[in-house]
């Protein structure tokens, strides 16, 4: 019996055994079963990610193919025990295509990086469905659409970056669940709305950057809370009012950026103090006052401090010497300076920093004489800056110390003695500008050791002697501006051996003799080979004048000495000096929310430009008016036959009295398009960094008393590398005027040239048809284009201005159809007027024509139209 029960018992334990292991068994094979339809579930989200890629220049996605296992794939990443889809890193690949939404199947996905790259379409809605993905980064592709809310469902990110596309709509709210989220960098997108409150509920912020977008309101005080956050970078959007205090109270705060906005108050007095871990400072071009606080000195850590384009003004006295780190010092464009006899004793603080590569302290009312420490600055300085200031006594010796040096810019002080000979040591100089001063004496042959010189402006001085032959060894130089100075002798041959001088030879207004060498030729270019003139009727006016010289000139700012109004000033025509030089004065109107800006960026624009097609500057002045306001004024040479817009469309009637109409040729507008499209070229491609017009119209077209078309108004111009860079650019809103501004524009697109070549199409088809793009014929679909390219090739006669079709340029019966034109030349010039106004005012932006292609049509059409006149007098 108890053998038995033994034997029954063991049975039992080995069929338990049997039977655990026969469950094991089965739970093994379900488990291998389950895990492989997973993985069979990753492999199809990931071809469905290949099938939607279009183009790989690089064949990264060959190795996704089945004589391997996709954990082996390139760019892909898997766990270890289950062999699931990890990591999906294919960014700086330039893959083009969109996103599936398969994508969301790839449930262990903790890290997704497709960053530079273009993808394009929508950010799928199923991503929603990666609960455990940790980082997301899709930056720098052309994502469009909203930002996706069920994002918040994956509450394990702890990086959202989707910087660089062309997302558009609101942060969405539901982001506020987001409780692991550091970095949130949404920059350079379409985004709309303010800066959303709950932000400052998601207390593990670290970093926010919301650059480049069309944000408005006011800064949350929310985001005070956010107690470690190192970055908060809100530039270029339309942000209003003031910062709130506990902004200032983030003591890890190291970047703070809030350039290119519309913020106004003023810096507490215990900034350096209360954020002592800032190394960037980035409160560029908005609308800050008060003085710049002496605490910044115990912001130790500080590289960068950009403050540039702003309304602080009185001493700077901030001690530099405990901030050895700083890089770059850029305060340019203010109301700082009291007169003071130490009021350049800060200069002396920066001989400490020795990493100092970017000075600038232009356009500001500093006043004193240039300090001998400027020598003694740090070697590593590319940038010295100091133009439109009253700066005084002469340039020390020793300057050459700073051997790296890059741009130099002096212009529109008061410096005076000779231009050091040691000015020739600096071989890495691109830009030398001295121009507006009172420099004395010959130019220096050593100058022309500075092979690497791009441009050299000395214009306005009291130079005098031959021009150095030596000049000809700037085989690099594109712009030689020696004008109103009193340089005498002959012009060396070997400056015209330069060939790459093609923007801009100015040597006007001196006591220049002889012949124009015959070597002229060899230079590359519209127009380089300028008039040469031995006077000068502008020789005896200031650079720098005051608020009583322009009251005077202008009488008082009298009604019956105004030009025109525009939307930030007023041009009044004045009298400089006692010879009666002529001059358009225009004066800002800075109650108007813009006006600041509006000015700020065409001196800038205009500082280092110059064109025979673009409007010359004279001059500027920054100071106060009789009761204390703050004044602003830009000077420009006087246009006396006034705008382009007034010779196409004429006031018919004034006072009621009949006025006789004036009528441009057809050879006459040819020449003034040819100008117009000249002057955007050079703007384009020819500036040492492209410039954006932004605002080209018949009447920032001026013409002078040789009908010469010169284009005016940088109020809203805009420069390339802000356009590229995130921390600067601004693709907020309908930039310039509407029935010229770019259709993209109004979508929210960032400003382009191909902006430029859209507004110059449209003047174009204007200068032809004599019809504003406004006008009320042109509603719905019918716009000015399509008026003009329905009409293409043969209902021109039906479009164009009457005037252009006669020979003799009379204007035609108005109740009579116009007659047909006498000859095939004229007819053939019209039609190729129409087609390139049509072809620069494409609505795609890539549909248009290159500007550069422009100028050689339009001259072709000239001449068809001079054959025409040869051959038919």
């Amino acid at each position: 019996m108890a053998l038995e029960m033994s034997t029954r018992i063991c049975y039992s334990a080995h069929s338990l055994s049997i039977i655990l292991f026969c469950v094991t068994l089965m739970q093994v094979e379900i488990f291998a079963s389950s895990t492989n339809a997973l993985q069979e579930r990753d492999l199809l989200a990931l071809q469905a990610f290949r099938s939607m890629i279009t183009h790989d220049p690089e064949g990264i996605l060959n190795s996704w193919n089945d004589s391997r296992h996709f954990c082996e794939w390139e760019g892909i990443k898997c766990s270890r025990r289950h062999r699931r889809v990890t990591v999906l890193d294919l960014n700086s690949r330039g893959l083009i295509g969109s996103l599936s939404p398969h994508i969301g199947s790839l449930s262990f996905l903790t890290e997704m990086d497709l960053s530079r790259n273009t993808i394009k379409g929508e950010i799928p809605h199923e991503f929603g469905r990666l609960f455990r993905l940790e980082s997301l980064d899709l930056s720098n592709n052309s994502l469009v659409g909203e930002i996706p809310a069920n994002l918040s469902y994956c509450s394990r990110l702890t990086r959202i970056l989707l910087g660089r596309n062309k997302l558009v709509g609101n942060i969405p709210t539901e982001f506020v669940s987001l409780n692991n989220l550091k970095i949130l960098a949404i920059h350079w997108n379409n985004l709309t709305g303010g800066i959303p409150p709950f932000l400052g509920n998601i207390t593990s912020l670290e970093i926010i950057s919301l650059a480049s977008n069309a944000f408005t309101g006011n800064i949350p005080d929310s985001l005070g809370q956010l107690k470690q956050l190192t970055s908060l970078g809100l530039a270029a959007n339309n942000l209003s009012g003031t910062v709130p205090p506990s902004i200032y109270n983030l003591s890890f705060l190291a970047n703070f950026s809030l350039a290119r906005n519309q913020l106004h108050g003023s810096l507490p007095p215990n900034f350096g103090l209360t954020l002592p871990n800032l190394q960037l400072i980035q409160i560029g071009e908005n609308f800050f006052g008060g003085s710049i606080p002496v605490s910044l000195s115990n912001a130790s850590k500080l590289r960068v401090i950009e403050m540039y384009d702003n309304s602080f003004s009185g001493k700077l006295s901030v001690d530099f010497r405990s901030i050895e780190h700083l890089s770059k010092l850029n305060v340019g464009a203010n109301n700082l300076g009291t007169g003071e006899d130490d009021e350049m004793s800060f200069m002396n603080s920066l001989v400490n920093c020795s990493n100092l590569h970017t000075l600038a302290i232009d356009v500001n009312l500093f006043r004193g004489a240039l300090p001998h420490s400027i020598v003694n600055l740090s070697s590593q300085l590319q940038h010295l800056i100091i133009g439109l200031n009253h700066i005084y006594g002469s340039i020390p010796s020793g300057i050459s110390n700073i051997v790296n040096l890059e741009f130099l810019d002096m212009h529109n002080n008061h410096i005076t003695g000779t231009i050091p000979n040691e000015m020739g040591k600096f071989q890495n100089l691109r830009w030398l500008v001295l121009a507006g001063n009172n420099f004395s004496g010959e130019i220096p042959s050593s100058v022309g050791n500075l092979t690497a010189l791009d441009k050299l402006f000395l214009g306005n001085n009291k130079l005098s002697g031959a021009i150095p032959s030596s000049l000809g060894k700037l085989e690099r130089l594109t712009v030689l501006e020696l004008s109103e100075n009193e340089l005498g002798g002959t012009i060396p041959e070997e400056i015209f051996n330069i060939t790459f001088l093609s923007t801009g030879l100015y040597l006007e207004q001196n006591q220049l003799v002889g012949s124009i060498p015959p070597n002229i030729g060899n230079l590359r270019d519209r127009r380089a080979k300028q008039k040469l003139h031995s006077g000068s009727t502008l020789e005896n006016v200031l650079l720098r004048v005051s608020y009583e010289s322009l009251v005077k000139a202008t009488d008082g700012f009298s009604s019956t000495n105004l030009l025109g109004v525009g939307s930030f000033s007023s041009v009044y025509k004045g009298n400089l000096d006692q010879d009666g030089t002529v001059a358009a004065i225009k004066v800002l109107n800075l109650q108007r929310r813009g006006s600041l800006k509006s000015f700020m960026a065409e001196c800038k624009a205009l500082r280092n430009i110059r064109h025979r097609n673009l409007v010359k500057i004279i001059t500027s002045c920054s100071s106060i008016d009789f009761e204390g306001n703050d004044f602003k004024a830009l000077v420009y040479e006087y246009m006396p036959n006034g705008s382009l817009e007034k010779w196409l469309h004429p006031a018919l009637e004034i006072e009621n009295e009949e006025v006789e109409v004036q009528n441009l040729s057809l050879l006459q507008r040819i020449s003034i398009a040819i100008d117009a499209a000249s002057a955007i070229e050079y703007l384009h491609h020819h500036c040492e960094e492209p410039v954006l017009h932004c605002d080209l119209k018949p009447s920032n077209v001026l013409l002078d008393g040789d009908m010469i078309a010169h284009v005016g108004d940088f109020g809203l111009v805009r420069f390339q590398p802000e356009i590229s860079n995130p921390d600067q650019s601004s693709s907020v809103g309908v930039r310039g005027t509407i029935g010229y501004t770019a259709p993209e524009y109004g979508l929210g697109s960032e400003v382009s040239t191909n902006g430029d070549v859209y507004s110059y199409g449209i003047l174009l088809l204007e200068m032809v048809t004599r019809k504003k793009p406004t006008e009320v014929m042109f509603e719905g679909d019918l716009n000015l284009h399509n008026f003009a390219r329905t009409a293409l090739p043969d209902r021109i006669i039906d479009i164009v201005d009457r005037v252009l079709l006669n020979d003799d340029e009379e204007v035609a019966t108005t109740n009579c159809r116009p007659r047909q034109p006498r000859n095939y030349n004229r007819m053939e010039c019209l039609l190729s007027l129409v087609r390139i106004g049509v072809a620069c005012s494409m609505e795609s932006p890539q549909d248009r024509m290159n500007i550069t292609d422009v100028v050689p049509k339009l001259q072709s059409a000239r001449k068809i139209l001079l054959e025409q006149e040869e051959f038919n007098p």
